[in-house]
């Protein structure tokens, strides 16, 4: 998960919270007061609320009291809890004696209020702290960093992005920012593994799972490091460089920070965080949806694929996601239990031009799973994967591990966006694709020119692609 993901969390993600806070605690209050039946027809409950919520969003825009959420401690939680609480009584107080509501205003009720405000909040951002840093430091949602750095700052490197990256951030590896000596092995510095030095450094990670490069090279010249920015850009892997660096190809660049760095950061391409988590919703509602409509399947594809063959219904296989990270994908079984073994046998028949197999009337496939991939059912328990963030509804193909093991810098790019349960590969006739290049130019385009009106129009071409069973074999 990306900062400024994080950065939307603790802004607007808190804000809800707070507010539901404060309507649970004001009708509680309410309820305390005065019973289940409200007696004075003159109490200006509305009004109250609204002002609770406005002061809310003031005080949430203004001083974005939330910017250091994840990093206070449960002391400087409480004090900015109690902070809250004590501007919002006052700011109560103010207007309820300028519109001259005090004959009408319960002083009872406004006390019991802050106080049940202040522990319902403090007790429910300590629990969402210990939430959303759980969720972080899962493996799909930690920020994978390596760093290049010359030798004398990489230990203090190391030091400054875990201090300030916090739980989200994962160092995965480290290089030296000199050509590779003949005489030096790898060494370790502050438990990572750093290699000694920038020898085909790009061609050495196409296999590591990593999202971002930080680079500090203070002492390096700026021009020497173009040919490390380009293989990386060519990955689609965001890329910081700590100093002025000229513009480097075609590439989006951002003046921003890393931790406490000041860096210019190079990307591919760039997609707003706030679209991501919109798509993100989205998948989380479809994934439901999907599950629900395959638990059905179940009840009738499970006996058919049983009696068809043994084995098990669905089929795990692992396969590599967005930058590198592995997942188990889903599907219902379609091939005999054997159908991997048997490949190697059938790759002189491989009717697929690069690094995927395909095969018309492919003997692997049982009866039942012929009717599955005509009619993609076989893909509907991947709407779990979906669900657990492993995919997306639209994306990109996931490559099995071994096609993986055979990309070079511009293959892996196919895979800097989460993958697909469809795609435009998939809407774009994929039985009549004989080539791989074709599968990657037409991945890269949706990365390219990924929006959310591109997903809409790739699900609903999708429907129809289903319906009439066209590009599915």
């Amino acid at each position: 998960m990306t900062n400024s993901k994080i950065r939307i969390i603790q802004t607007y993600g808190m804000w809800l919270i707070d507010v539901l806070c404060m309507i649970a605690s004001f009708d509680l209050s309410k309820v305390i007061r005065y019973g289940t039946a409200v007696h004075s027809k003159n109490m200006p409950f509305d009004r109250l609320l609204i002002i609770f919520i406005l002061f809310s969003f003031a005080y949430n825009f203004f001083l974005d009291w939330n910017h250091d959420y994840l990093t206070r401690g449960a002391f400087g939680e409480f004090q900015a809890v109690f902070k809250f609480n004590a501007f919002l009584v006052l700011t109560v107080l103010v207007y309820v004696f300028a519109v001259r509501l005090y004959y009408y205003v319960s002083r009872l009720l406004v006390g019991r209020f802050v106080l049940i405000n202040f522990l319902l909040m403090l007790a429910m951002h300590l629990l969402m702290k210990k939430l959303i840093k759980k969720i972080l430091s899962a493996d799909l949602s930690v920020n994978k960093v390596f760093i290049i750095a010359e030798e004398d700052v990489l230990p203090e490197t190391i030091e400054r992005i875990r201090r300030t990256m916090g739980v989200n951030t994962q160092i995965v590896g480290a290089a030296l920012a000199t050509d590779e000596p003949a005489d030096r092995a790898e060494q370790i510095v502050d438990g990572i593994t750093v290699a000694p030095g920038l020898g085909n450094i790009t061609e050495t990670m196409i296999q590591t799972p990593f999202d971002e490069v930080f680079i500090n090279t203070p002492d390096i010249s700026q021009r020497k490091m173009r040919k490390v920015i380009h293989g990386f850009e060519e990955m689609g892997v965001t890329c910081h460089y700590n100093l002025e660096l000229p513009d480097i190809g075609a590439a989006i660049t951002r003046v921003g920070s890393f931790g406490e760095y000041s860096v210019i950061t190079y990307h591919k391409t760039y997609i707003s965080a706030k679209k991501l988590l919109v798509k993100r919703a989205f998948d989380i509602l479809g994934g439901l949806v999907g599950l629900f409509f395959t638990g059905i399947l179940l009840l009738f594809l499970g006996p058919a694929i049983k009696l068809d063959s043994p084995g098990p219904i669905v089929f795990s296989q692992v396969r590599v996601g967005k930058n590198g990270r592995r997942f188990k994908i889903y599907k219902f079984r379609s091939m005999y239990q054997d159908a991997e073994a048997r490949k190697k046998e059938l790759m002189e028949q491989n009717e697929m031009s690069g690094y995927m197999f395909k095969m018309e009337n492919d003997p692997r496939i049982t009866k039942i799973g012929a009717f599955l991939r005509k009619t993609s059912l076989d893909e509907f328990p991947q709407f779990l994967n979906v669900l657990k963030g492993d995919m997306s509804l639209v994306g990109t193909r996931p490559p099995t591990e071994a096609e993986f093991e055979q990309y070079n810098e511009h293959y892996r790019r196919r895979i800097s966006m989460t993958p697909g349960l469809t795609g435009m590969w998939q809407v774009s006739g994929r039985s009549d694709i004989t080539d791989f290049d074709e599968v990657v130019r037409l991945d890269l385009e949706y990365i390219d020119n990924w929006s959310l009106t591109l997903d809409l129009k790739i699900l609903l071409q999708t429907v129809g692609v289903l319906f009439n069973g066209h590009g599915a074999k």
